[in-house]
């Protein structure tokens, strides 16, 4: 039973809360313009100064792990542009591609197929400006592709253990194995993902009208992995004041190497090498996922073994990284932690317990409800962290199925909880930052252009995956 802290505590923390998610919706709000990351900061230091937590506790709430993860899956992400991995990527997407609704589809199957694979924060921080290049060189608008990224992303991470860090959690606690996780959720993913997708067509059906006539050539990819206007790659080399072609500061111009060993190798043996390697070294990092490896530092051992096998100096790697991105999750952490101390999120949950029994459908829809939520009102991690064993312990009164069935359920309502709002999951969020700094294309998506589609979906989705939970 949880109880609330003082009343002068609760309300305190309910003011910085509520700053966080302002600054979060309204990130350019007249009379305090600083955006998301310093609203971020701003909400996690008024819940310190109101003593809601203590300076200890905040910083033991920022989840390291996560942004380890997020860090080095931001360095892989460069080594694997740099490595021509969108050039495939967009030849796959493009190939026979028959306008902007069949590219938003195929967009949404290889998010949703990737991020159970590579996590959904890891194909959202790739994937997101090479998204924007693709709808860009078909002059189609950029909002429905963000959202089918983001949605997708959230909906694909729901099938394996690995997908997304509650996910994680739940197998832990659970004892679930990765194959019987796996076939639990597959069937609602892949009907969700089918039903995610038509919604994403109904809803932007003119606007992804046309785009068939253009397609993706090998010179306009290599422009969009060398952070180059695609459109440049047709036109002829800037000289500079010596008459010599200005060379590229960006990361793919400088492959080459030094080092005594490749200067035997040819210029062509030393790129397919450094290409090579970056495909080996990403595809064990997911079977190390697989096998249950520590996903963060799995994937900052992978970015160091690219960033030395590359053998050059790293800043230039390292300041693709988005740090903003990293304060803004930090700020966020503390202030969810802030908020769970004032005891709402807790008392809400035994509120309704009793009525959300997993062994009729009044009580699963009663459950759903809940997380969806908890999820976005406190995060899904430490949703899962509440409710899950609870959940547990009500569900083995029912019988020991019902058990692993409650912990996928768990898992899929909490996951697919993120597309409710931008504030739902941490790959919205990514989605949103990224396409907003990207270099070129920029879009700045907005709390109410993702909630407008996001409210629907989520409860759609979620509707049509509760009953295929747990059948196979």
């Amino acid at each position: 039973m949880s109880q609330l802290a003082s009343a002068p505590k609760v309300a305190l923390g309910s003011i910085a809360f509520a700053v966080f998610w302002m600054m979060a919706v309204f990130p350019s709000v007249p009379f305090l313009p600083i955006g998301r990351t310093a609203g971020s900061l701003l909400s996690a230091v008024l819940m310190v100064i109101f003593h809601v937590i203590s300076p200890d506790d905040a910083y033991a709430s920022i989840d390291l792990p996560i942004l380890g993860l997020l860090f080095a899956t931001m360095v892989v992400g460069s080594y694997l542009r740099n490595a021509g991995m969108f050039k495939h990527l967009g030849r796959l997407l493009a190939w026979k591609s028959q306008g902007g609704r069949d590219l938003m589809c195929r967009v949404c199957v290889v998010t949703a197929l990737a991020s159970a694979l590579f996590t959904n924060d890891t194909c959202c921080v790739v994937l997101t400006e090479f998204v924007l290049e693709l709808a860009a060189e078909r002059n189609l608008p950029a909002k429905p592709f963000l959202l089918a990224l983001a949605s997708s992303a959230n909906i694909g991470s729901a099938a394996t253990p690995i997908g997304n860090p509650q996910n994680l959690v739940i197998a832990f606690n659970s004892k679930i194995t990765f194959p019987k996780f796996l076939m639990g959720i597959l069937p609602a993913m892949l009907v969700g993902m089918a039903v995610n997708m038509v919604m994403l067509l109904c809803m932007y059906w003119r606007e992804l009208g046309g785009g068939a006539e253009l397609s993706v050539d090998g010179k306009q990819m290599e422009a969009v992995e060398e952070g180059r206007s695609p459109a440049s790659a047709k036109s002829t080399p800037q000289l500079n004041g010596n008459g010599n072609t200005m060379m590229s500061l960006e990361m793919s111009e400088n492959i080459t190497t030094k080092h005594p060993w490749f200067m035997q190798c040819t210029e062509a043996r030393r790129k397919l090498f450094l290409k090579s390697f970056a495909y080996v070294v990403t595809v064990g990092m997911v079977v190390a996922y697989m096998v249950g490896l520590n996903m963060s530092w799995t994937a900052i051992t992978t970015a160091l073994a690219l960033v030395v096998v590359d053998f050059r100096d790293a800043e230039p790697c390292l300041d693709t990284v988005s740090y903003s991105l990293l304060v803004f999750f930090s700020g966020m952490f503390i202030t969810v932690s802030g908020f769970n101390k004032t005891g709402l999120p807790g008392a809400i949950w035994d509120f309704m317990a009793p009525y959300s029994k997993v062994n009729s459908v009044g009580g699963i829809s009663v459950l759903s409800v809940i997380i969806l939520l908890l999820s976005n009102l406190a995060s899904n991690v430490p949703t899962v962290l509440l409710m899950g064993d609870e959940v547990a312990k009500a569900a083995a009164l029912i019988s020991p199925a019902a058990v692993t069935t409650s912990w996928l359920l768990l898992a899929w309502v909490s996951t697919v909880a993120g597309n409710l709002s931008l504030l739902g999951s941490a790959a919205n969020l990514i989605v949103c930052e990224q396409a907003r700094r990207a270099p070129r294309n920029a879009y700045d998506l907005t709390f109410w252009q993702h909630i407008v589609f996001g409210v629907p979906s989520t409860l759609i989705v979620t509707a049509v995956g509760i009953p295929l939970i747990g059948k196979i």
